[in-house]
């Protein structure tokens, strides 16, 4: 028996695949899509805990639920979006639909599949997958040449809620969005959100009408990015019947390169790009609200993620009074609600807890290389995409300050190019190593955090793998660069090693 193997499922049948796909999200998607169009005649499946495709959007379900970036970037580059930038749930689960048929993709995919183990042989040059059927419990196994990690970087279904003092003590209702409950009743109730970030900004707008109020509590401020959800040369190029196809590409264009030079502006000019995203809050909300009070973070934009909030709607609730900002810390609740360290207490029938979510690096996956548990932060990453010590997996993480689409996309084309490249060597194996020159690197934590801070990476940050201080052992989150910089990697640098 090799190093790779499973032990006791070993008698069932094993099914073998060149390609295996974890999650069938968005990622997982469009890997399986790239697959067939860019490596034809490769074997491959896609294996998804959930009981169907969509990820985040097929377990998000709470109201108003929506992308907080725009679908000429959040959608793929092959399929074009011909609707507002800012979809629904709704309108992504259909557009993912639409992928999977139009591409017949649908039987490459075993949904109610929990990966269980990955274990890599070396003697072998397979990855061998335990799995289990969540509806039957069943074991079901596989063998892969080549990994694809698309499963995300969060626990769907456990959400990160903090343990406040006295929490058990309130006789009201507690829901976090990641769960919420399809017959929670909140028509006429007084709600609590707490949370500044995307959820909350986005829950707030879709509920205030139907509440008796709401209250967004948050600790700290958080910046907003409130536009028209609508792009005018969109509108212009369909009114003068330009193709679909061509419109996709000029706008995602044009909003790659606004983004591109936005995000250099908030390093260069910080203060100029906080003062822009400011005058939109006090354009809402009136030259008497307290906007540095509730709306002045004390970071620079983007050093946390920037919450979009199209037709200003959110700030559209707050004026209107049907939503209220307190800014403060929660001391304890209590059996009727949230005492603050101010002195101030509130009194919610519901109490919604937007607060974020658990890292999850490798999906809960029992990860081994030659029968040795696999620590992943031991590791250094391979431009975000591979790990040292790792061979034959791919792994996808997006970007921070773009689409996570964008680099899905990119990741895709650069796991296609190296599965054709060992097929062409007629290698079996691909392991990301140090070179030489890299001897001494400075090794450091997945990100920087004075580049990018949110509370669920620095509290998950030391599961993730180290960085180097080369582009090349680093995510650099720079996707104007990474457009030109991935296509050019030469697969036969030393940082690969093939056998």
């Amino acid at each position: 028996m090799s190093d790779g193997s499973l032990g006791p499922a070993a008698q069932q049948a094993v099914e073998a695949f060149d390609v295996l796909i974890v999650g069938a999200g968005i990622s997982g998607i469009g890997g399986a899509y790239h697959l067939t169009k860019q490596c034809p005649g490769t074997s491959f499946v896609v294996l998804e805990t959930l009981e169907s495709f969509g990820g985040t959007w097929l377990t998000h379900r709470y109201p108003g639920i929506r992308s907080d970036s725009d679908l000429y970037t959040f959608g793929y580059r092959f399929k074009p979006w011909t609707s507002a930038p800012i979809a629904t749930r709704a309108e992504i689960m259909t557009y993912l639909g639409e992928v999977i048929e139009e591409n017949c993709l649908a039987a490459h995919f075993r949904y109610g599949h929990r990966v269980l183990q990955a274990s890599w042989s070396s003697q072998d040059k397979n990855w061998a997958i335990e799995a289990v059927r969540t509806a039957t419990g069943e074991t079901v196994r596989f063998t892969a040449n080549f990994l694809w990690m698309c499963q995300g970087y969060y626990r769907q279904l456990d959400p990160y809620t903090p343990d406040w003092p006295g929490l058990a003590d309130f006789k009201g209702t507690v829901v976090h969005p990641m769960t919420w409950p399809e017959d929670l009743d909140y028509k006429g109730k007084n709600v609590v959100v707490i949370g500044s970030g995307a959820t909350a900004a986005t829950l707030i707008p879709a509920i205030a009408e139907d509440c008796g109020h709401v209250t967004m509590l948050q600790r700290s401020p958080t910046f907003y990015r409130a536009a028209r959800n609508s792009i005018p040369i969109a509108d212009e190029l369909r009114d003068l019947g330009v193709d679909e196809t061509w419109i996709h590409e000029i706008v995602r264009r044009r909003i790659l390169r606004d983004q591109d030079v936005f995000t250099r502006r908030t390093f260069t000019e910080p203060e100029a790009t906080k003062n822009e995203l400011l005058a939109a809050a006090r354009h809402h909300l009136g030259p008497d609200y307290d906007i540095d009070t509730h709306f002045t973070p004390r970071y620079r934009p983007w050093r946390q993620r920037i919450a979009y909030i199209p037709d200003g709607d959110f700030y559209k609730s707050i004026a209107a009074g049907k939503a209220s900002v307190v800014t403060d810390e929660i001391e304890r609740f209590d059996a009727t609600g949230i005492q603050l360290k101010s002195g101030q207490h509130l009194d919610p029938d519901i109490v919604v807890t937007a607060t974020g979510f658990h890292l999850n690096a490798l999906g809960d996956i029992d990860f081994r290389i030659d029968g040795k548990p696999l620590v992943f932060a031991d590791t250094v990453t391979y431009r975000g995409m591979m790990f040292t010590g790792v061979p034959n997996m791919a792994w996808v993480f997006g970007y921070f300050r773009a689409s996570w689409t964008l680099r899905a996309d990119l990741v895709a084309d650069f796991v296609c190019r190296l599965l054709n490249h060992m097929k062409a060597r007629q290698a079996r194996m691909v392991l990301p190593a140090l070179r030489p020159e890299d001897a001494g690197m400075k090794l450091l934590p997945w990100i920087d955090a004075e580049n990018f801070n949110p509370g669920y990476l620095l509290r998950g940050i030391h599961l993730l793998p180290k960085r180097g201080d080369k582009p090349e052992w680093a995510h650099t989150q720079d996707h104007w660069a990474e457009k030109d910089a991935l296509p050019a990697i030469d697969l036969d640098d030393a940082a690969f090693r093939y056998a």
